[in-house]
């Protein structure tokens, strides 16, 4: 199948709406992690800069954005998730509920993949950047309905 909004998963499919690890949980972001995602991205700009899928230099922005700008980037999200275009997960501490990192799964502009992934998380937490992304890979193979993954900058 090749990824684009009206097919980007199947009408039958029900999105998992969570991943637990030992250092990490993922849940569908939204407008209620808006203050933890904000202070987690903006503490962390140059690293998510130079974080693999991160190349083309637009995200995050330098100067950060206000509350109000985030909150619209988090409603989009959520939109996007609950009309299956698009799923974006927060990445949060296990220990503390904090938000340490962002996933994100959209269609692919290629034909090529159906599915692009992104992930970072925190400067803080870059310990944490290879066990995500190889979890996130083995839960897209595994639950999610894409076979042709581009998981931006790492693997496919």
């Amino acid at each position: 199948m090749t990824a684009n909004i009206e097919t980007f998963v199947p009408e039958d499919f029900e999105p998992p709406l969570m991943l637990t690890h030992e250092h990490f949980r993922l849940e569908p972001l939204g407008p209620q992690h808006n203050e933890a995602d904000r202070a987690a991205w903006m503490s962390s700009i140059d690293h998510i800069r130079s974080t693999p899928g991160y190349p083309d230099g637009n995200w995050p922005p330098p100067e950060g954005m206000t509350p109000g700008r985030n909150l619209r980037d988090l409603v989009r999200h959520a939109d996007d998730f609950t009309a299956r275009k698009g799923f974006t997960f927060t990445v949060l501490d296990p220990a503390d509920g904090d938000v340490i990192g962002c996933v994100y799964l959209y269609p692919s502009p290629s034909p090529e993949h159906d599915v692009v992934a992104q992930s970072w998380v925190r400067a803080d937490r870059e310990h944490l950047d290879v066990p995500l992304a190889r979890a996130v890979a083995r839960w897209m193979e595994t639950d999610w309905p894409w076979s042709r993954i581009d998981y931006e900058g790492r693997w496919s």
